[in-house]
């Protein structure tokens, strides 16, 4: 039973036992994603597959990476119309392997990460078809009461927009460099909307990452969703705010983060504000205080990028030359200033 960096397969295979967990022969693991952000892994043994998440093993940002947080929103969501992966275990200490984690049942279907996959689904009807299925998930998502499925205290929806501002201000200070020349930006664009929060449309469950890289897509109809995934931004909060980050998302600038192009920032993926347009459509909703929420929407995802780039520099294997995706910041916070004029 070989371990990999991050994960201790003999821990683990304690833990599933003494949970009462079946278990058929020698449990292994692959690495699926991470690095930059938490640590994903397939694990399996001779009947069974499960999927295990961690955080990454440098450079852990204040608020993120709550295993214990992303658990239990996807095991309330379970019958709900929103398709998730079941929950199977969790752990919110370092007992087993030396960090927290989440595990689920491992879901059969697609990721679809890059252009390349996004080409395969078929042209581009099926990709605008595929892209409305998406968000009609999301729509539903925001639909759901959150004291039906027990999520009543998942977070405090009084405030949110007003405590998002606040809160990835401070972010920043933790994932900034020394003397950073982004500074100045970064502060006009937290004081532009600290000074123009408005009153938040109304409250649901967000997932406050979505796109359609973080779902699992039925392998032979895209119009299926068959889970979403990555849940630990989740919370209770403004929907149009949820909508937003999906819809910033789409900037091509996030390119620069990765080798091979991304399938949310495809040519054939329909527009930020086509994006927006499809969400009020399908939900009925409209979308107030928009240039703010888009606003927002930039200045979370700058800070986001800030925090992998921040990951990055703690990392051993870092190096000097490698400042991608410290220039999306400078582009994205811009890209948030041009909302206010």
């Amino acid at each position: 039973m070989t371990s990999l960096d991050g994960l201790d397969l003999a821990a683990l295979d304690r833990h599933l036992r003494s949970a009462g967990i079946p278990r058929s022969g020698e449990l292994q693991a692959e690495l699926i994603s991470g690095g930059r952000s938490n640590l994903t892994f397939l694990i399996f043994d001779d009947a069974s597959k499960w999927v295990l998440r961690r955080p990454p093993l440098h450079g852990l940002t204040p608020s993120a990476h709550d295993m214990a947080r992303e658990y239990r929103v996807v095991a309330a969501l379970a019958g709900s119309p929103v398709p998730v992966a079941p929950a199977v275990t969790m752990r919110d200490d370092d007992s087993v392997g030396g960090a927290p984690f989440q595990m689920v049942e491992y879901v059969a279907g697609q990721v679809v990460r890059t252009r390349a996959e996004l080409d395969a689904l078929g042209d581009a009807g099926v990709v605008s078809d595929c892209v409305d299925s998406l968000i009609r998930v999301l729509a539903d998502l925001h639909e759901i009461d959150p004291d039906s499925v027990g999520l009543g205290d998942f977070g405090k929806p009084v405030g949110y927009l007003e405590r998002q501002v606040r809160r990835w201000g401070s972010q920043w200070q933790h994932v900034r460099l020394p003397e950073d020349p982004r500074d100045g930006d970064v502060e006009r664009l937290h004081s532009k909307l600290a000074a123009a929060v408005p009153s938040e449309s109304r409250s649901s469950i967000v997932h406050g990452d979505y796109r359609i890289d973080n779902t699992i897509i039925d392998p032979d109809d895209p119009t299926i969703v068959r889970a979403v995934l990555d849940w630990e931004m989740s919370t209770l909060g403004d929907p149009l705010a949820d909508v937003a980050v999906m819809c910033v998302q789409r900037d091509p600038m996030l390119d620069l983060l990765s080798q091979e192009h991304k399938s949310w920032t495809a040519p054939q993926m329909p527009t930020a504000e086509d994006l927006a347009q499809r969400y009020s459509a399908i939900s009925g909703n409209p979308l107030p205080h928009w240039d703010f929420q888009m606003a927002l929407g930039y200045f979370k995802l700058a800070i986001i990028v800030a925090g992998i780039d921040f990951r990055r520099r703690m990392a051993s294997d870092a190096t000097d030359d490698d400042d991608q995706a410290g220039e999306a910041v400078a582009v994205l916070i811009s890209r948030g200033l041009e909302f206010f004029g």
